[in-house]
């Protein structure tokens, strides 16, 4: 296979304005590309999808009441299996972290014999979008009389910000409940020591929350930087400049590190300073929402500095990342000082929320053709395995964790390009994940997405919390046309969290 570097494209520049509003209730719909992947969502459909669609969708009796579209029934398909899923956790893991939905036994996420209820904080905004108001009231009495941001735990400063100070402060923007500001401030807080203990400004991974003490000084740069839009927020709400300040000196403390090449290496001791591995892997993980929080904290918080060390970074990727081979855009691993090839030809299935990061920074076109690339996957391996060798699409990983990533860029790129093309591949994607990884007790991880489907062996057994917040919330926007998210201004987080474009209910 040959792998062939990919010339610099045209600069970066922002997406037609017109074309960014794209939304289900006003969409700008271009004619699906048609590309021949597979049968339409519409002939899905009508071949059984939502039980009722035959006559709807085929015309081949006109039925007696108006029509449903296809998009309603979309929607009513994914709000059935998200509402699946939700119950299995009720079932058996109600107030616990996650669910083991086949063992039907539970799993503490951050620290074992502790838990703060990830999974219900996950869930707010999406049970909120899809107008399940009595279970988000449930859930925000069980935060108000059971969350608990002092425990005596170590947790990892990552992925407290991205899924519970996120998914409270999305939930409190939901329904105006003053205990969810005031928890994720309390939790904030509790999380600042690994910031202003930092000589460099860049955090620590790991925090005690009750104790302030930090651990963990070797840092990649997702966990340094995954934070600028719920901190910027956070100070937005409150008026308090301390969240935001901390995140912008840990930015700053990386960014000017840089190559003379404008890249970045992918860990550093945040004590000293100095790269502990000189890689650029962008935008494969440990990386990957470094760069997003750039482009989504700078658009977010109008924030100019961010989005222009977006631009800066991105068009360095772009030039010594990018290659082709087998005709579709993939990025390879280079040493970030000289640019040189430095690893195997690896590509992980979290990198795919790259193509709609692109696509959102204005490079469009190399947003599609990476979107692409990952359907070609899609198309070998109904549900994509965990990395592939990018030269072969062979499965390297062949474990597959409910990831959002692919969903995650479809819709990106639908409501940029409001191309029918993304909703086709995301419902596809969808359909794979309910033949092969739905069970009685809700969703699981499979241990080899190649085994067959419904083999017993091949399913994991955990319901991870990011299915409640990301999977179905991206499906549910794209097909529903909510009322409850304003679709010019919406905004999410890199966990899925509803940081702008709710309309509160007051619940």
């Amino acid at each position: 296979m040959t792998v062939t570097p990919v010339p610099l494209p045209l600069p970066l520049t922002s997406p037609d304005s017109s074309a960014s509003s794209a939304s289900p209730a006003d969409p700008a719909s271009p004619k699906s590309r048609g590309r021949g992947l597979r049968p339409s969502r519409r002939t899905v459909l009508a071949a059984g999808v939502g039980g009722t669609a035959t006559a709807l969708v085929l015309g081949a009796a006109a039925p007696a009441e108006p029509s449903v579209s296809a998009d309603a029934i979309s929607a009513a398909a994914v709000r059935e299996e998200y509402l699946h899923g939700w119950r299995g956790y009720q079932d058996v893991a109600w107030g616990h972290d996650e669910a083991r939905p086949i063992s039907r036994t539970t799993h503490d996420f951050f620290a074992p014999g502790h838990t703060f209820g990830l999974s219900i904080v996950e869930a707010l905004d999406t049970l909120f979008l899809m107008g399940e108001d009595a279970e988000v009231i449930r859930c925000c009495d069980w935060i108000e009389q059971h969350f608990d941001p002092v425990q005596n735990a170590d947790v990892q400063i990552f992925e407290v910000v991205i899924r519970l100070v996120g998914g409270l402060l999305a939930g409190y923007q939901a329904t105006q409940r003053p205990a969810l500001l005031a928890r994720a401030r309390e939790l904030a807080d509790r999380l600042l020591p690994a910031f202003t203990a930092s000589p460099t400004g860049m955090p620590y991974t790991h925090v005690n929350l009750r104790t302030g003490a930090v651990r963990g000084k070797v840092a990649a740069l997702a966990e340094i930087g995954s934070n600028a839009m719920e901190f910027g927020l956070l100070s937005r709400l409150t008026g308090d400049a301390r969240y935001y300040d901390a995140s912008l000196r840990a930015y700053r403390a990386v960014i000017s590190r840089r190559s003379a090449l404008d890249l970045l290496g992918t860990s550093i001791d945040v004590e000293t300073g100095r790269w502990a591995d000189c890689t650029s892997v962008a935008p494969n993980a440990p990386v990957d929402s470094f760069y997003e929080y750039l482009c989504n904290g700078g658009a977010l918080l109008r924030d100019a500095q961010l989005s222009s060390w977006y631009q800066t970074l991105t068009a360095a990727i772009l030039r010594h990342q990018a290659v082709r081979a087998g005709g579709r855009l993939w990025f390879r691993s280079v040493d970030f000082r000289t640019g040189r090839p430095n690893g195997p030809t690896t590509q992980l299935e979290l990198g795919a929320f790259y193509a709609g990061l692109l696509g959102k920074g204005g490079a469009v076109r190399e947003g599609s053709a990476y979107f692409d690339s990952w359907t070609a996957v899609l198309e070998r391996h109904p549900v994509l395995p965990e990395s592939i060798d990018y030269t072969t699409l062979a499965p390297l990983d062949r474990s597959g964790q409910l990831r959002p990533e692919y969903a995650n860029s479809a819709f990106d790129l639908w409501r940029i390009t409001g191309d029918e093309h993304y909703k086709e591949c995301a419902f596809r994607w969808f359909l794979a994940m309910r033949d092969r990884q739905r069970v009685p007790g809700g969703y699981t991880n499979l241990r080899d997405v190649t085994a067959p489907a419904g083999s017993a062996r091949s399913y994991d057994d955990l319901t991870p919390g990011y299915w409640f917040a990301e999977n179905l919330k991206y499906l549910w926007l794209m097909f529903s046309g909510t009322p409850r998210f304003d679709y010019r201004v919406g905004m999410l987080s890199t966990e899925g969290k509803a940081l702008a474009g709710l309309r509160p209910q007051w619940l």
